[in-house]
Formats: structure tokens, sequence, C-alpha cells
């Protein structure tokens, strides 16, 4: 009934504008009841609540050739109603296909790591691209962006995998040699002090037999005194080692040439001579 009589009720969230004939009056209806003329003037309200819009997965190819799907969602709200109802025909749509083309710009000129990582830094960015042609002409102001989802592809994510396991299987590695290393040098110290006291060593001995007895195992351990070995090694000869002399050589003696015999001596007392060494006796007839 009001209605009719030109009454409007302009509620707290929105703000309307007066088109008197179709032309725009000057203006904002602020909320609250107003008089509308119901044969001349026509009221138009605008939400100035912030809407919400959920932009669907765009399937992108990133900087370094990775394909991808990407979803996002924006929020946006009116500042200025007048623009939003003249400049544009229909803000909600139009804001919503601003995001989807903004969206797949952004991520064709980014990295998959930057994607991944960066997530800050993108929407941001997506924010600033989206804003930039909606503020000015059609009085819309976004007021935030969020990527929601990427999605992957199964052998990209595979892949990722992999380097994900050979990374956690460096830094394993890394973290045992560095106990290796600090171990090592606190061994080297222990040495150092077992080596000036004697005693130290036989005790740290006799640990080592408690520890292996409390495990109540069928071990057998014999303790062995350390200053036994270390008296073996006193005793051990320097030479020891040296390789042994080398035998002399046998010479063989051999029997000095036969002195030269007068012309008179026949060849037979020669022979003889030449067997035992010594001159025959002539025999006298």
């Amino acid at each position: 009934m009001a209605g009719v009589f030109g009454f409007k009720i302009i509620r707290q969230y929105e703000q309307g504008i007066v088109f008197r004939f179709g032309r725009a009056q000057p203006g904002i209806r602020q909320p609250g009841l107003i008089w509308v003329n119901p044969f001349t003037s026509r009221l138009v309200k605008v939400n100035m609540q912030i809407a919400v819009v959920s932009v669907p997965a765009q399937e992108t190819i990133t900087r370094d050739n990775v394909t991808l799907k990407v979803d996002a969602v924006v929020y946006y709200r009116v500042v200025d109603p007048l623009k939003a109802i003249i400049n544009v025909q229909n803000y909600q749509l139009a804001v919503s296909q601003v995001a989807q083309t903004s969206l797949r710009a952004v991520t064709g000129r980014s990295n998959m790591d930057q994607l991944l990582s960066e997530r800050e830094h993108v929407n941001a960015e997506l924010k600033d691209v989206i804003d930039a042609p909606t503020e000015g002409p059609w009085g819309i102001r976004v007021e935030r962006v969020e990527v929601k989802d990427i999605s992957l592809p199964e052998s990209m994510k595979r892949s990722m995998s992999r380097q994900a396991e050979a990374e956690r299987e460096r830094r394993a590695r890394i973290i045992a040699a560095d106990g290796e290393y600090q171990a090592s040098k606190k061994l080297a110290q222990a040495a150092g002090v077992m080596a000036a006291d004697p005693a130290a060593l036989q005790l740290r001995l006799l640990q080592t037999v408690v520890e292996v007895a409390a495990e109540k195992n069928s071990t057998l351990v014999m303790p062995f005194p350390v200053e036994l070995l270390r008296f073996f090694d006193r005793t051990s000869l320097p030479g020891s080692l040296a390789p042994p002399p080398a035998e002399a050589e046998e010479v063989t003696a051999l029997p000095p040439p036969p002195a030269a015999l007068p012309a008179s001596q026949p060849a037979s007392t020669a022979a003889v001579t030449a067997l035992n060494g010594s001159p025959a006796a002539e025999s006298t007839s």
C-alpha cells in the first residue's frame, strides 16, 4: 500500500538512485523512508555489502611451460552506486569475467614455484590487475583476491615427490655425517686422555665388560690386560723387521795347477803327480 503512494524503504546496507523520466537525479538516497513520485520517478536500490565471486578453475600454462588448473575467489563491494548502475549493465557478471581473464594473465607470466610458494605475492598482483578496470569506471572496489587451489598434473606430482624425497635424504646424510665428525673429535680427545693415563683404558675395558654382561646374552668376554700387549711391543727387537743377511757364497777350492815337469820325467809320473798333488818319488835301480 505504501508503494502505491510512493513511499519507499531503503535498508541500512543499501543506497538508492532516483530516475525521473529516465534521467538519474543528483544525489544518493540514504537508508530510511523516502517518498518517490510513483508516476514520474523510479527508485533503484544498490547493495553496498561486500560480495563474493567464485572464479571457476582456469587451465593455464605458466612461464616455465607447466599446465595448471587454478581457481580463485574475489571479494568486492560497490563504492559508487551511480557508476555501478549507469556505466555497466551487470556489474556482478562483469567482475566475474574480469577475474577469470586476469587469473589467466597473472598465472601465465609466473613460474610454477612462485604460484606454489609465493601465494601472497600472486594474490596482491591479481588484486591490482582486477581492481584497475573496475574501481575507476565502474565504481567497484576489489577488497581481496585469494587463490584457492592449484591442480598439478600427476606426472608433476610424482616428480615433486621424488625431489622432496631426495632433499630429505640429502639432509639426513648431512646430519649423519656431521654427527660422525663430532663423534670422531670427541673420540680423539678421549684417546689422548687414555694415552696419558694407562689406567683409564683398563677402567674403560672393565666398564665395557659390565655393559655386555648386563644384556643377559651368551657372549663370553675374556679381559686381556693391555699392559701385556705393551710389554710385547717393548720387547720386540728393532731389527726383527730387517731382512736376514745374505748367506755367504760357497767357494769351491780348486787344486792348484800342476808344476811344470822336467823333460826327462815320463808321462805316467805326470799323471800320478796330477792325481796326488805331489811329485812321485823316482825309483832307483
